[in-house]
């Protein structure tokens, strides 16, 4: 009985020892202890974060872009490459658009942060914005932004924190094994036009208004990020960029409701679901169709979109996302809003660029 109690102060005292050495240690290498850390300042990190990552992303820096994830753990090696992909996509579309992104910066809302496993888990609304011109018209700068909504985990590592996961809804998920783009015709093309501002009618003014006002995360901050909560939010039931779309038409474009197309209290299925959206606008006579194909048979015809007119996205034979046009970027470039991952004016086909995609380019009847 001895023998075993000194045995067991023996290694009592050891570990005791060695946690003692591991929290000084650990005290030296953090850029902040745990307790220390308050939400300003863990908010102040996301946003050093986002400002290297765009960066990174400016400069498709792929060593800059890996010094901000944990590749220790599988989750951070994921979160790394997809961010990677991403940083591809753009500058594969850029090259294929003529244009060149001067600059991307991300503003942080609704932060939520709890400790978690030696780090913390933080919960926020983003809300990106990037500024590009045309290569042969760098005078004249062009502005969209895009709303996402993220989970992320970071820890402690020397003088820095390092995201060990991240979750969000990615708008460029549908093109990151976007194959190589034979785009030099198509360039030539889209820095050919010349582009002077068209008049719109008062309901497609309208449209245009509703969409930029309530298309949360990617809105102006005086809006307040939201979504029209006197509607339902479908995100978490598949997607709510039909329902907008109908919120926008109804709404700001003053279009009545009936039987099929219809919102009380719930939406009809042709007001939420987007292959209902697009064929009852068809087929009831209030829109119609100035082209469908793949991006390469459909690009000119889309210089033809106005605002208040609609994009339906077609993957493996299923239309899967409605997006409103809302203007015209300095080219002429068609221009869309839409929720599910939030955009205010993004190009028409960024994210969507992948070859098997077809495109629904409706006109609608205002």
């Amino acid at each position: 009985m001895i023998i075993i109690i000194r045995r067991f102060s023996f290694y009592a005292i050891t570990s005791a020892i060695i946690l003692l050495i591991a929290f000084v240690w650990i005290d030296m290498i953090l850029p902040e202890t745990i307790e220390a850390m308050n939400n300003n300042q863990i908010e102040n990190e996301i946003l050093n974060m986002f400002d290297l990552r765009n960066n990174a992303i400016l400069l498709n820096d792929a060593e800059a872009l890996g010094q901000i994830y944990n590749h220790k753990t599988r989750l951070g090696v994921w979160a790394y490459e997809h961010e990677l992909k991403r940083a591809k996509y753009l500058h594969k579309w850029s090259e294929k658009q003529g244009v060149r992104f001067n600059s991307i910066k991300t503003v942080i809302h609704k932060v939520r942060v709890r400790e978690r496993e030696g780090g913390y888990r933080i919960n926020f609304a983003a809300t990106t914005t990037y500024i590009y011109s045309y290569i042969n018209d760098s005078e004249k700068t062009n502005l969209f932004r895009i709303g996402t909504y993220h989970s992320m985990d970071i820890v402690p590592a020397r003088e820095k924190w390092l995201i060990t996961r991240e979750w969000y809804t990615d708008p460029f998920a549908d093109s990151l094994n976007l194959d190589e783009i034979k785009s030099v015709q198509i360039t030539n093309f889209i820095l050919s036009r010349n582009f002077e501002n068209k008049s719109i009618s008062k309901r497609q003014q309208s449209a245009v208004e509703y969409a930029d006002k309530y298309c949360g995360a990617a809105a102006d901050e005086r809006y307040g990020i939201e979504y029209n909560s006197r509607y339902k939010n479908y995100n978490p039931l598949g997607g709510d960029c039909a329902n907008f779309a109908s919120q926008i038409l109804f709404e700001g474009g003053k279009f009545k409701k009936n039987y099929t197309w219809n919102y009380d209290k719930e939406g009809s299925k042709a007001w939420v679901n987007a292959a209902a959206f697009k064929d009852y606008m068809l087929y009831s006579g209030r829109a119609s169709l100035i082209a469908y194909g793949t991006y390469e048979k459909v690009y000119k015809a889309a210089f033809y979109l106005q605002p208040g007119d609609f994009v339906a996205y077609e993957k493996n034979g299923k239309v899967v996302h409605i997006s409103v046009v809302t203007g015209w970027d300095s080219k002429g470039y068609p221009l869309v809003n839409s929720h599910n991952t939030d955009r205010y004016r993004v190009p028409w086909d960024l994210g969507w660029s992948n070859k098997d995609i077809k495109f629904w380019l409706v006109h609608v009847h205002f």
